[in-house]
C-alpha cells in the first residue's frame, strides 16, 4: 500500500487534477522500470504470521533492516512503519506482508539485482530473529483471526468498510501477496494505448503467475485465489475498466472515474481522517462531512488515485497489478514481460493488434478464466496458452529490439529473464500447478511442507 502523501497547492481548478496525471509523461530516453513485490513473513518453528512487536515480529525485521543495512525510517505515531533508502522504500501490507518498492531503473538486469539484495537482506535479518519469508498469491493455511493489524490508520478505516462494499476485502487486505511493475508513458496517447494492452492482456499475466491455489489450508479450486480475491472486492474501485477502450479516453477521462469512486479517508497531520464513503466531488465544493468547508490538496488527491484498485492504473506512471507473488525467479520476469510489450513501439502494436478486437464481455470473461484455470483457461476459442505463447513472442522481441546488455555486456539484452514463463508455456502448467501436484504427491497433503521448499 502507498505511503500517504502530505502538502501540496490547494486544488483550485478542475483540470490541476488531470494535470498531476499528465505531469508524469516523459520522453523516452527518461523511461524507467519500478518493481514492487511483497511476501509474507512468519515464525520459522510455527509457520503462524508474525506479529508487529516481540523478537521475532515485523518490527524486529524492519529495525534490523534499519540497523544493519542503513535504511531510514518512516514512522506513523511513534511506530515504524516503513524504510527508505536509493529511491526504494519498504513498506507494510495490513497483515505484516512486507513490500520492496524499488526504485526507478534503467533495466530489469538492474531490477533483478535490486530484487536480489533485498531479498538477501531480509533473509539475514529474519534468520538472526527466527522468521522466514515466502513468495504465494495468497497464505495457504491462515486464517483472518491468526494475522495480525499493522498499526496503520489507513488499515483499521479500510477493514472497518471492506464488509460493506464486498465480500472478500479483507482476504485482499490481510492474505495476499502481489509483484507489480510500474512503467512510463510518453504522451496521453501513449498512455492510452499502454493502459488498454495493460488492461487486456493482464490476464495473461494472472494466468503466467498464478501462484495460489490454497486457502485455509486447502485447494481452493482456482490456480489464482489471489484474483479471485480481487474480483469480490468493491465493483467501485477495481476491474478491468471497460471505459478505457471507448473513444475520447484521456488523462481527463481517468480522473472522472476517480472522482466516482467513493474516498477512504482525509490524512491531516500525521492522522487519517474518516472519509469512508463520501466523495471527493463534493470535497473539491468544500463540502466533505469529514472536513466541513475545507477544500483539498494536491497531496489528497494523489492519495485517492491510490485508493482504486483495477487490475492495471495510472498516476504518473502505469502500474500492472494482474500477478501473483512467486519465487525470485518470477520476480524479475514480471517486469521483463511488461517491459517487452511496452517499451519498444513495434512489440506494443503488436500487443495491441493482438487484443484490440476484443469487447468487454470477452476481457472479463478472459480475467475470471485465468483465475480458475491458468494457463489452461480457453475462452471463446481462445486458448490462454495459445494467446500467452504469443504474448512471449512479442516480448522477447521487444526486449532484444531494447538491446539493454548485463554483466559488463556478457549478456546481450534482457530476454533470459522471460525464461521461467517460457517453461510455464513449454509445460503448459501454470506454477499452482506445480504445487498441487507436490501436495498431492511428495506432500501427502501435508501443506506445512510449502514453507521448507518454496521459502526464500
Amino acid at each position: 500500500m502507498s505511503i500517504p502523501q502530505s502538502g501540496g497547492a490547494l486544488i483550485e481548478h478542475h483540470d490541476q487534477l488531470a494535470a498531476l496525471l499528465s505531469d508524469g509523461c516523459k520522453p523516452k530516453a527518461d523511461w524507467r522500470i519500478g518493481t514492487e513485490h511483497e511476501k509474507f513473513g512468519y515464525f520459522k518453528d510455527s509457520h503462524l504470521p508474525l506479529p508487529y512487536e516481540g523478537p521475532c515480529s515485523v518490527k524486529a525485521m524492519l529495525e534490523g533492516l534499519r540497523d544493519e543495512f542503513g535504511w531510514a525510517p518512516v514512522l506513523e505515531a511513534g511506530n515504524i512503519i516503513g524504510l527508505e533508502k536509493d529511491g526504494a522504500n519498504v513498506s507494510l501490507e495490513p497483515g505484516g506482508q512486507l513490500e520492496l518498492s524499488g526504485a526507478p531503473l534503467e533495466n530489469i538486469h538492474q531490477t533483478c539485482d535490486e530484487a536480489n539484495e533485498h531479498l538477501r537482506e531480509v533473509k539475514q535479518v529474519a534468520d538472526r530473529i527466527g522468521a522466514g519469508y515466502i513468495g504465494l498469491g495468497a497464505a495457504p493455511e491462515w486464517t483472518h483471526e491468526q494475522i495480525p493489524m499493522m498499526p496503520k490508520g489507513r488499515y483499521r478505516l479500510m477493514t472497518d468498510y471492506m464488509d460493506r462494499v464486498g465480500t472478500h476485502g479483507k482476504q485482499m487486505m490481510y492474505r495476499t501477496c502481489t509483484v507489480q511493475v510500474n512503467l512510463d508513458f510518453a504522451s496521453e496517447a501513449d498512455m492510452v494505448q499502454k493502459f488498454r494492452v495493460a488492461l487486456a492482456l493482464q490476464p495473461v499475466a494472472t494466468a503466467l503467475f498464478a501462484d495460489s491455489p490454497f486457502f485455509e489450508g486447502k485447494p481452493n479450486g482456482h490456480k489464482s485465489w489471489r484474483s479471485r480475491i480481487w474480483r469480490g472486492l468493491d465493483n467501485d474501485r477495481t476491474g478491468m475498466l471497460p471505459f478505457v477502450f471507448e473513444d475520447g479516453m484521456g488523462f481527463e477521462r481517468y480522473v472522472d472515474y476517480v472522482l466516482d469512486v467513493p474516498m477512504y479517508f482525509v490524512y491531516r497531520d500525521g492522522k487519517y481522517i474518516d472519509a469512508l464513503g463520501q466523495s471527493f466531488r463534493d470535497f473539491l465544493k468544500g463540502e466533505l462531512p469529514a472536513l466541513p468547508g475545507e477544500k483539498p490538496l494536491m497531496s489528497d488527491w494523489a492519495d485517492h488515485l491510490t485508493t482504486v484498485f483495477p487490475e492495471a492504473r495510472i498516476k504518473q506512471y502505469m502500474e500492472m497489478r494482474g500477478a501473483d507473488a512467486g519465487p525470485w525467479r518470477r520476480i524479475c520476469a514480471l517486469p521483463a514481460l511488461w517491459v517487452g510489450l511496452m517499451y519498444d513501439q513495434s512489440s506494443l502494436d503488436a500487443a495491441w493488434d493482438l487484443c484490440k478486437n476484443w469487447d468487454t464481455e470477452k476481457r472479463e470473461a478472459l480475467r475470471v478464466a485465468a483465475s480458475v484455470d491458468g494457463i489452461a483457461a480457453t475462452v471463446d476459442g481462445t486458448s490462454m496458452l495459445e494467446l500467452s505463447k504469443e504474448v512471449l513472442k512479442i516480448s522477447e522481441a521487444g526486449l532484444k529490439a531494447r538491446g539493454r546488455a548485463g554483466v559488463g555486456g556478457m549478456v546481450p539484452d534482457e530476454t533470459h529473464f522471460l525464461n521461467a514463463l517460457q517453461e510455464v508455456v513449454e509445460t503448459g502448467k501454470s506454477p499452482a500447478c506445480e504445487l498441487l501436484g507436490k501436495y498431492y504427491g511428495d506432500w501427502n497433503e501435508d501443506l506445512s511442507k510449502i514453507y521448507d521448499e518454496y521459502s526464500y
